[in-house]
C-alpha cells in the first residue's frame, strides 16, 4: 500500500510514518517545515520504505508532482499549525493549508482513482462547547472573528470541503475530530500546555497556568491517537466524522500540579489572563469511535506524561 502524508514531519505525522513504515508500508511525507521539523523523520530517512519531499500543498506543483506517477491508495491529510501559538504566528498559512491545501489532497485523491483521504481535523471545531462532552453531531459555539478564528474557522471548512467532495464526487473521505494529544517528537515552545509544562518543570522554570487554571483538557498519548488514526483508515466508515481522544477530563491546574510531582520540580505555578476564546471546556464524546472502530484509548495519563518527560529530558540534556 502507499500511503502519503501531509504534514509528515510534524509531530503526529511524524509518528504516523513511524508506525505505518512498521507496517512495511510505503510511505510519502510531505512538509514545508514552517511547523514541522527533519529532526522527527531523521530515523526514517534510510529505511527504502520512506520518501520526504520538502513541498508546499497549497501550491499548484503540488498536484503536479504526483498527480502523473502510481496513484496513492490513501491519504492522511494532517497538514497545518496546530497550536495557539503557532497559527498566531502563521494565520494565512493557517488558513491556506485548511482552505486551498485541503482542496489539492481532495483533487488528487479524486484524480488518482478516488483515493482513500482521512482529514485531521480539531476539537477546536467546538469552539467554548456548550455542550459538554463534546459529541461530533454538535455544531459548536466558535467565533469567526477572533485570534482563533483562522484555525477555528479553515479546519471547519476543511470539513466542509470533504462534505462537498463526498456528495459531488463520491470521495472516499473520512473526518477526524482531534482532541489535544501530546508525547514524543512535540516541540518544546509549540505553546501546548503539556510541553509547555514539562519544558518548564525539567528546568525549575515557572509554570504559566491562563486564568485560574478551572479550564479542563482531555490529553490523549499520541500512540493511542495513532491507532485511532490508522483504524479509520481500515473500517468502512466513508463519510463519517469521529472524535478521537481521551475522556478522561482534568484541569488545567491539575495537570501543572502532576507534571511538577512527575518531574520532582521546584517550579512554582504563575496565573495570568485567560486568552480571548480559550475554551472552558474540552472533553470528547467517544461512542462512535468505540462502536464503529472499536478504538478506546489505553495509555493513562501518568504513563503518558512519564514517557514524554524522559523525552524532553533527552532533548534538554
Amino acid at each position: 500500500m502507499k500511503i502519503l502524508i501531509t504534514g509528515g514531519a510534524g509531530f503526529i505525522g511524524s509518528n504516523l510514518g513511524k508506525y505505518l513504515l512498521e507496517k512495511n508500508y510505503q510511505v510519502t511525507a510531505v512538509d514545508n517545515l514552517i511547523t514541522g521539523t527533519s529532526k522527527n523523520i531523521e530515523d526514517l530517512l534510510n529505511n527504502p520504505l520512506f520518501k520526504f519531499v520538502e513541498m508546499d500543498i497549497t501550491q499548484p506543483d503540488f498536484k503536479d508532482r504526483f498527480i502523473k506517477q502510481e496513484p496513492f491508495d490513501l491519504i492522511f491529510h494532517l497538514a497545518s499549525p496546530a497550536s495557539p501559538i503557532q497559527y498566531d504566528r502563521y494565520p494565512l498559512e493557517t488558513l491556506m493549508v485548511n482552505s486551498l491545501g485541503t482542496k489539492n489532497v481532495l483533487d488528487l485523491s479524486s484524480v488518482n482513482h478516488k483515493t482513500k483521504v482521512i482529514y485531521a481535523s480539531t476539537s477546536e471545531v467546538y469552539g467554548d462547547p456548550m455542550i459538554h462532552p463534546q459529541v461530533e453531531s454538535y455544531w459548536g459555539n466558535v467565533n469567526s472573528y477572533g485570534p482563533r478564528s483562522c484555525y477555528d474557522e479553515s479546519k471547519r471548512f476543511g470539513e466542509a470541503l470533504c462534505y462537498t467532495y463526498l456528495n459531488k464526487y463520491q470521495a472516499d473521505v473520512r473526518i477526524v475530530r482531534i482532541f489535544n494529544t501530546y508525547g514524543p517528537n512535540m516541540e518544546k515552545c509549540d505553546g501546548r500546555v503539556v510541553s509547555n509544562f514539562i519544558v518548564a518543570a525539567i528546568i525549575n522554570a515557572p509554570l504559566i497556568v491562563s486564568g485560574e487554571g478551572k479550564q479542563t483538557r482531555s490529553f490523549c498519548y499520541v500512540s493511542d491517537l495513532i491507532e485511532g488514526l490508522y483504524l479509520m483508515s481500515q473500517k468502512p466508515v466513508q463519510g463519517e466524522v469521529i472524535n478521537l481522544g481521551n475522556p478522561n477530563e482534568l484541569t488545567i491546574l491539575e495537570i501543572a500540579k502532576k507534571i511538577i510531582q512527575l518531574t520532582k520540580s521546584s517550579s512554582k505555578i504563575i496565573f495570568q489572563p485567560l486568552p480571548k476564546d480559550d475554551p472552558k471546556k474540552r472533553k470528547p464524546n467517544i461512542t462512535k469511535a468505540k462502536e464503529l472502530l472499536g478504538w478506546e484509548p489505553k495509555i493513562d495519563l501518568e504513563l503518558g506524561l512519564q514517557k514524554t518527560i524522559n523525552y524532553f529530558e533527552k532533548l534538554t540534556s
